[in-house]
C-alpha cells in the first residue's frame, strides 16, 4: 500500500475481521466484557445469595421511564424470580463471554440487561449517551461480530458433529 502525501485517504482501507490484531481485539474486548458482568453476578452472590432484593425494586421504581409498564409488569408478574435471576443472569452471561461459549444468546440477555439498566438508571441530565449505552453497545458489538468464534469455545463446538446437523444452532453461537 503507497502513501500519498497530497491526499491520505485516497488508499482504500479495510477492516478484515479475518486479521490477527482483529481476532484478539475482539477477543480481548469479549473477556472483559465478560469478566464486568462476571464480577457484577458473583458479588451479589456472594452479598445476597439468590436473594438481591433490590432486583423487584428497581422495576417497580421504573414507572416514569420509557419502558413505562413493562418493567413495572416484569416485576409484578416475575418479582418472585427476579432477586434470583438478576444475579445468576449476570453470572452466566460473563462467564459465557469470557470463555466464548454461546456467545449470541450471553449478549443477547446482556442487551437485555443493559436496556433496563440504561433506561432505568438514566436521568439523562447529560444527554443520551452514558456507561450504560456503552455497555449495551459492547453487547451489541459481542453479538453481531460472533466474538465467541475469536479464540472462544464456540469456533470449537462449532465444528461438532452435533452442531454441523443443526446448523440453525450457529445463531446462538458465535
Amino acid at each position: 500500500m503507497s502513501y500519498q502525501a497530497a491526499n491520505p485517504l485516497a488508499d482504500e482501507f479495510e477492516f478484515d475481521l479475518a486479521r490477527p490484531v482483529t481476532a484478539y481485539w475482539f477477543a480481548l474486548l469479549r473477556v472483559i466484557t465478560g469478566w464486568w458482568f462476571f464480577h457484577a453476578g458473583v458479588t451479589k452472590l456472594i452479598d445476597s445469595g439468590l436473594n438481591f432484593s433490590y432486583a423487584p425494586a428497581y422495576l417497580e421504581g421504573m414507572t416514569g421511564t420509557a419502558l413505562g409498564p413493562i418493567p413495572v409488569l416484569m416485576a409484578e408478574y416475575f418479582g418472585w424470580a427476579l432477586p434470583a435471576l438478576v444475579p445468576l443472569g449476570e453470572t452466566l452471561i460473563g462467564l459465557g463471554l469470557m470463555v466464548g461459549a454461546l456467545v449470541r444468546l450471553a449478549s443477547f440477555f446482556g442487551v437485555f440487561f443493559m436496556v433496563l439498566f440504561w433506561v432505568g438508571n438514566a436521568g439523562f441530565g447529560h444527554g443520551l449517551v452514558n456507561g450504560d449505552l456503552m455497555g449495551l453497545l459492547l453487547f451489541a458489538t459481542m453479538m453481531v461480530v460472533g466474538a465467541g468464534r475469536y479464540f472462544g469455545l464456540d469456533a470449537i463446538i462449532e465444528k461438532t458433529r452435533f452442531v454441523k446437523q443443526r446448523p440453525k444452532l450457529r445463531y446462538l453461537l458465535g
